[in-house]
């Protein structure tokens, strides 16, 4: 089987435990929504984003880092070297940095009264830490398929055990339900972190280590870029977190729903690019031809994926919203109340920027600069920032939006430049222009089946018109031959 080809199915084997991870997580955010209310699931969802700016500094950028690593290892000695030291770096930074978030979260007023919920789901974020770590073991491997299946088994056990709160343990919305709600997210991440270890020692030996210099060298080398994580952490997540101090957790609670659906459909190039990383280290560092080729079908693959997802999301933004959260969430434009559908037309804007701008990130990476992305996305966490402060005001959720809309861009025109700096990239235009013309040509077809379609089923005509717009854009994709031939037959080698 061809490198190509492994990555391509490693990919896919992601994607499609995303599928599925995604409709998990859609029940989950209905049950939620439908039971706290959106004041309620603005409370919930605030903790877990304050928790995810600490997560992330917590990891340090350390996956993609051990990735990289394990990937210029010949042996496998050297591998679960890399991997077993990585283990334990990570376990100790955790530990220390939620152990500070624990402490600030009682100092913060918005966030005492939400301090025992951030304890809780704590828990979930060390052991999701973990379980990341594990998994770079079968990431190098190309087989993240296992690590996939793990995901879904724990999304699924969470998912039953809120059904269990919602339904039978506190039947009315209660403190004790809310909690409940939270802790389910540690159970879930129990099991997720059993099953990967079950399939992650097929491939090597998991352990911790205790080699102090090596744990000292690739925290010095992984310093840089996780700081430049956190920095973009504090641009992604930065609209939530001063919407509920300076607005209140209703604005977070409509701002909070569209975030979850972005935040399922950003691990596709997330998956995509850890997949490419190993192979595009590799010729980098052999300096071979096929660097180019492999960044322009990169593109091509992140441009072809956003593309429809973008524009079926503004056409379909309020039924969308419908289906994974509740009426209340809804626009009620004669009233003057903007909902979750206007947030989620914003930030898919974003999100496909973003698709992009994964690219640029990623091959900075490659080529070893990674410490460029401090200053990169330092300057865009200041960006961000002052603007949420000036529009969040005014504006509430819609000035946070517009804030993350405007930074994309700013990182898009930083990165680029920088990555060009080291390596040659090509795109064919002609690819984007079949793209475009195949995602406006599902448009159409979405938007003239959309009111007609509304008569009989309701909001529920997304569960039809979904499928459509997918059959609609790959055929159209098919019939201008939108995918590179070369693609094709580098798949198929």
């Amino acid at each position: 089987m061809s490198t190509a080809r492994k990555v391509l199915d490693n990919t896919v084997a992601q994607v499609g435990g995303r599928i599925i991870m995604a409709l998990f997580s859609i029940l989950i955010v209905k049950l939620i929504t439908t039971y706290l209310g959106v004041e309620g699931y603005g409370k919930y969802a605030a903790i877990y984003e304050y928790l995810a700016f600490f997560g992330i500094a917590a990891d340090l950028g350390l996956f993609t880092i051990s990735v990289r690593e394990m990937a210029k290892e010949d042996t496998q000695e050297g591998k679960e070297h890399v991997l077993s030291n990585v283990l334990t770096l990570r376990s100790i930074l955790c530990l220390v940095v939620l152990a500070i978030a624990i402490g600030l979260a009682y100092l913060v007023p918005q966030y005492r009264d939400l301090h025992f919920g951030i304890v809780i789901a704590s828990a979930a974020v060390f052991l999701s830490i973990l379980q990341s770590t594990v998994s770079s073991m079968l990431q190098v491997h190309l087989k993240m398929q296992y690590a996939s299946l793990a995901q879904v088994v724990g999304k699924a056990v969470a998912l039953s055990y809120m059904a269990y709160t919602v339904f039978y343990g506190f039947t009315e919305p209660s403190l004790a339900g809310f909690y409940n709600l939270i802790f389910a997210g540690v159970v879930g991440n129990i099991v997720l972190l059993m099953i990967t270890f079950l399939f992650a020692i097929r491939y090597g030996k998991i352990r911790f280590g205790r080699d102090w210099g090596y744990i000292k060298r690739v925290l010095l080398r992984c310093l840089p870029y996780g700081i430049a994580l956190v920095l973009n952490m504090i641009y992604f997540r930065m609209g939530s977190i001063l919407l509920l101090v300076m607005k209140g957790p209703v604005d977070v609670g409509i701002y909070s729903v569209p975030m979850r659906i972005l935040e399922i459909l950003s691990l596709v190039p997330v998956f995509f690019m850890n997949s490419v990383l190993p192979i595009l280290t590799r010729h980098i560092k052999e300096g071979t031809d096929r660097v180019k080729d492999i960044l322009k079908y990169s593109f091509d693959f992140l441009f072809m994926a956003a593309v429809p997802m973008v524009i079926g999301a503004f056409i379909l933004a309020y039924p969308i919203v419908f289906v994974i959260s509740s009426e209340e969430f809804l626009s009620r434009l004669d009233e003057g109340f903007y909902g979750s559908d206007i947030a989620l037309k914003f930030l898919m804007v974003a999100m496909m920027i973003a698709f992009i701008n994964s690219l640029f990130i990623y091959s900075i990476i490659a080529t070893s600069h990674q410490n460029k992305l401090l200053w990169i996305n330092g300057s865009c966490a200041v960006f961000n920032v002052a603007l949420n402060l000036m529009l969040i005001p005014e504006l509430g959720f819609r000035g946070a939006a517009i804030a993350a809309i405007a930074t994309e861009v700013l990182l898009l025109i930083l990165a680029s430049t920088v990555a060009r700096r080291y390596l040659e990239f090509t795109f064919s235009f002609e690819t984007i222009w079949k793209v475009l013309f195949s995602g406006i040509a599902m448009g159409l077809v979405v938007w003239g089946l959309r009111d007609w379609s509304y008569e009989i089923m309701q909001n529920a005509n997304i569960l039809v018109l979904v499928p459509i717009g997918g059959i609609v854009y790959a055929g159209m994709m098919m019939l201008t031959k939108g995918v590179p031939k070369e693609l094709i037959e580098l798949v198929r080698r």
